[in-house]
Formats: structure tokens, sequence, C-alpha cells
């Protein structure tokens, strides 16, 4: 398919539309956002004329059969990706899914299924892939910075936030049957695909996991052992439960000839260490996250180029993550 003009309608508009990816998608040469929808009619409302969107919704498939739309941004909890992604694609319009792709790796099969079926592209969030500071990364693994791969170790540690405590009214993303887990299900798919972007897929995989706290039904520490395509292999482990001064968000990639270390969510500066040399690259990314993805993905949506951070890229990470958590 080749569109002149991509004409975005959002179902969601919660945070991470506000900065992250929601003003990319008017900002990109080609690319508009025409309509909006939430579950509650006055939170459209106020967003749509928050962002100048001249069209809201309380009802998705109201959004999804308008005719002004031709491609649909599913930024909800990921227990709905799969049913309004295929509902998207079977009514002819393309899909751009928040991540994780779905809350299980069946889901993501299903849809999957339905854009071969329907040639309708879908595309996922994992817009790390196309960040100035991962690319940085790539580039110094490609180059062969640090000599031959040897092993992946991610580790990452944080306190439970205020909401955790809330037993009544609990956040989404540590309820299972709306996230698909808790919050390795929300975090660790970043980490996932970006170490499978630079280093290949992961064949195998194994975890445990624990609710060390008590505050939610959800695992809040997660370990877990994989390995890559190419025999490599790595480790993880997550702990969501930490005392706040337990901060850790690090990934190292261990060579023969040096270390590679850097993070996912703070981008504290890069560093390599060899036996000659320690260096630091602190390297920008723009204030919209989302930005260099969503130019991709609005490009070939044109007919203008390619983009490979697509469905079936993305159910990688799904299968991964539901191995580790032992749901497969």
């Amino acid at each position: 398919m080749k569109l002149e003009t991509v004409k975005w309608g959002f179902i969601g508009c919660g945070k991470v539309t506000e900065k992250k990816s929601g003003p990319a998608f008017s900002k990109v040469e080609g690319s508009t956002v025409v309509a909006v929808t939430s579950r509650h009619a006055e939170n459209a409302k106020q967003y749509a004329l928050k962002h100048n969107i001249p069209k809201w919704y309380s009802d998705p498939v109201e959004l999804i059969n308008d005719p002004d739309v031709n491609a649909i941004y599913i930024a909800t909890p990921p227990s709905s990706h799969a049913t309004y992604a295929i509902m998207a694609m079977k009514a002819g319009k393309p899909v751009y899914i928040e991540k994780p792709m779905a809350n299980s790796y069946e889901e993501c099969t299903r849809i999957n299924t339905v854009s071969i079926e329907t040639g309708m592209p879908c595309f996922v969030a994992y817009y790390r892939r196309y960040l100035p500071y991962f690319i940085k990364v790539k580039e110094l693994i490609d180059s062969g910075a640090i000599g031959d791969v040897m092993n992946v170790q991610i580790r990452f540690a944080q306190q439970p936030s205020d909401l955790d405590y809330n037993k009544e009214n609990l956040p989404w993303r540590v309820q299972p049957d709306i996230s698909g887990g808790g919050y390795f299900y929300d975090l660790a798919p970043h980490q996932l695909d970006i170490i499978q972007h630079i280093l290949g897929p992961i064949l195998n995989a194994e975890g445990f996991k624990n609710n060390r706290s008590g505050l939610y039904k959800a695992e809040d520490t997660v370990s877990a052992c994989f390995q890559f395509e190419s025999g490599l292999v790595g480790s993880g482990s997550w702990c969501f439960a930490s005392y706040h001064s337990a901060k850790e968000d690090s990934i190292e990639i261990i060579g023969n000839k040096g270390i590679l270390k850097f993070s996912t969510f703070t981008f504290e500066p890069i560093e390599l260490q060899t036996a000659d040399q320690f260096e630091r690259f602190a390297i920008e990314n723009p204030s919209h996250v989302q930005m260099g993805l969503i130019k991709r993905v609005v490009e070939y949506l044109q007919g203008k180029s390619e983009c490979n951070c697509d469905g079936l890229s993305a159910t990688t990470t799904n299968w991964v993550m539901d191995r580790i958590l032992n749901k497969r």
C-alpha cells in the first residue's frame, strides 16, 4: 500500500502519547493526527482540543471506521492490542502498536496472521532501535570495539512506586490479565528487544520468578538466562521491590577485547573499557523519543523507505518473556 498523507487515529491518549510519541505524528512530513478516542469521552475531547485534533470518540470502532483515518496508533494497555489491531487491519488500515506487542506470544501470532492475510502492515513501538544512543551502541559492537562478544548481562532494580501500595486500585502494569505480567512485562521488552536488534534473535530462554514484597500478585523479581542464535549466552536479573538507593539500569556486553556498558532507560553515558583505553560517549536523544521510528513508519507507508520494526520482529520479545515467566 502507498499513502500520500498518513492520517492517524489514536486509540488511547494516555501519558505515553503526551511527549514520547504523540507530537511526532504531526511533526513528520506527510503525517497528521485526525482523530483520537478514549474510554471516557471527556478525556478524548480535552486531549483533542489540547493538541488541535479535529475529531474525538469514546468508541474505538467509530474511530477505526472513520473514512478520514487511514492508519491506527494503538496506545492502550496490552490486553486490548490484539483486538484493536485485528479490527483495524481487517478494516484495511495499517497499525502502529505500543510495546509490548500484546500480552502473550499467542496474541502476537494472531496479529501477525491477520497482517499477512489482509496485507496490512503492523509496526511495534520498539523505538530504541532508531535512537542515536542505541545506534551508537550498535556501531561500537559492529565495529569490533570490544572484539568478539562473549556474554551479555542485564541488571535492573527499582523501588516500588507509591501506587503499588494501593491494593484497592493497583496500577494496570501489575495486573497480568491487563499487562501480561508485572513490571517485567512492561519494562524488560525494551531491553530484550534492543539486545536482539544488536546481537540477533534469542532462540532459548528460561527463568525464575517470585513475588517478594507481597504488594500485588504479579512477579516483582525475575532472573533469567538465554541463548542467541549465534550460540552466545546471556543472563538478566530484575527487581521491582528494591530499597530506594539500590536503583540499577545497566546492560553489559562483554567481549574478548573489552566491555561495553550502557543503560536502557536513564541513558547514562555509554562506557567502553578496553586494555588500552576507557571512553565515555554522551549521546543526546530527540525530545520526542519515538520520532525516529515514527518517521520510518510514515515513510514506509508512503512508499519511500523500509522499516523493519514490524510485528514479526517484535514477536520474538514476547516469546522470550513468556519463556522466562514460564507462560509457555
